[in-house]
């Protein structure tokens, strides 16, 4: 198809994530992608985009990374799907002894899901059975962050902090307890005066403490005190709460370390991955838990984990999954990522002088500024930065007012360069 019939078929037919298909279908001129390598995208008649975002967090090694591709081919051509039903196949197995090998300690057993909110969803399910099967059932809360997002399922969604994403669904959700970060109480003692009175005060019905740690994403990526991960963690001892810490999007070296938690020296109960996990290839997840947690399922037939996904543990996914971590080793994606982790941090810094920017933050390959004026997920001036770097060359999609980079952790660096070059000449239209 011609790229014109291409965007008249979705404007009729496919239905966007994230988007108000009056306004989409009546004047949004969409990107066209053709093809993707590496950290650009090609549309349909051969223009060139840096993906700054690495596609919605997930091409964390760039698109079509050879060697991922490669993994992908060869399992294709021995199992491209068989239930973990009874059985079992070497990749579902080589991924999970690969993956407890770098998590935190104490991680130590695998379940698999299809993506980020599957992974949170298998973490809420697995702490509320855990504590109705070990002479708890009174603990079904749970805690979040206030401006908090970790997925779309609907008990998924009732641990999110975002009031535009909670509002449709509001009476249907169970009705949780959210406290603030140290960014949004004003230090790291306000914040943790309020998680502690709460746990303090509904401490026993609650099942788990629920983090992004470090950095919320969806709320325009705010940045707080890994000692407030610590915090937590220590509050959860003291009143035998279990602690999820889903690293989605911020593990995978997305905020210097494999793992952000690693930033407070913490080792949660449960912690979800996703995203960078498959390399941006295919939609795969996965929450692993400690032994406390694995215990408590043992025994009688009635006390099994009686949940699961058609494609858990994918062989294909996990295929992908296995060379993903070899390339991290191999490569030396975190070590080399740390330089460009400062070009961006400078980058950021200098940008937040800049007329049009109310204020600016970086932590490891994510940088991001607010916009001044309008506030918001809704907010208009990320729009017309984005289509400023549209027109250089840069896919920037923004979160209202916020705008940021979340590039691949390999881009080169003169491409890397040529990004942020762009975001500043893009937020420098706006003075």
């Amino acid at each position: 198809m011609d790229r014109e019939r291409i965007v008249a078929l979705d404007k009729e037919r496919v239905w966007h994530p994230y988007t108000a298909m009056d306004d989409y279908r009546a004047s949004v001129d969409p990107i066209v992608v053709d093809r993707a390598e590496g950290p650009f995208l090609f549309d349909v008649d051969g223009r060139r985009y840096i993906d700054a975002n690495s596609s919605w967090w997930v091409a964390s090694l760039g698109h079509n990374h050879p060697r991922l591709v490669e993994a992908l081919k060869r399992q294709a051509d021995r199992n491209c799907h068989s239930a973990l039903a009874g059985m079992t196949h070497e990749p579902a197995v080589e991924l999970a002894e690969r993956l407890c090998a770098v998590a935190p300690d104490g991680l130590d057993v695998v379940f698999y899901s299809d993506d980020g909110s599957t992974a949170v969803e298998v973490a809420l399910k697995a702490a509320l059975q855990f504590w109705d099967q070990s002479g708890r059932p009174e603990r079904k809360r749970f805690v979040a962050l206030q401006e908090a997002f970790h997925g779309e399922t609907l008990g998924v969604a009732s641990v999110g902090g975002v009031e535009l994403f909670r509002r449709p669904f509001a009476g249907a959700m169970p009705q949780n307890f959210f406290v603030p970060t140290p960014a949004q109480a004003g230090g790291l003692e306000p914040a943790r005066d309020a998680l502690g009175r709460a746990l303090e005060k509904h401490g026993t019905t609650v099942a788990a403490v629920v983090m992004e740690p470090v950095v919320q994403g969806a709320a325009g990526m705010q940045i707080y005190d890994p000692a407030f991960v610590r915090a937590a963690r220590e509050l959860c001892d003291e009143h035998d709460v279990l602690l999820i810490l889903d690293e989605v999007f911020t593990g995978y070296g997305r905020t210097g370390p494999m793992w952000a938690c690693q930033l407070a020296g913490v080792v949660p109960d449960l912690l979800c991955t996703a995203k960078g996990f498959s390399g941006g290839i295919l939609p795969m997840a996965a929450t692993l838990v400690n032994d406390k947690v694995f215990q408590g399922f043992l025994g009688d037939r009635d006390r099994a984990f009686y949940y699961g996904h058609s494609f858990c543990g994918n062989p294909l996914g996990a295929a992908v999954a296995v060379e993903v971590l070899r390339v991290y080793e191999e490569e030396g994606i975190l070590e080399s990522a740390r330089p460009k982790a400062r070009r961006i941090s400078q980058a950021f810094e200098a940008l937040g002088k800049q007329p049009a920017v109310a204020g600016s933050r970086a932590r490891g390959m994510i940088g991001a500024l607010d916009l001044a004026g309008d506030s918001g997920y809704l907010a208009d001036a990320g729009w017309r930065v984005y289509e400023e770097a549209r027109q250089r060359g840069a896919y920037l999609r923004p979160m209202g007012n916020v705008v940021y980079v979340t590039p691949p952790l390999n881009i080169p660096d003169d491409t890397l360069d040529e990004l942020l070059e762009i975001v500043s000449e893009s937020v420098g239209k706006l003075s």
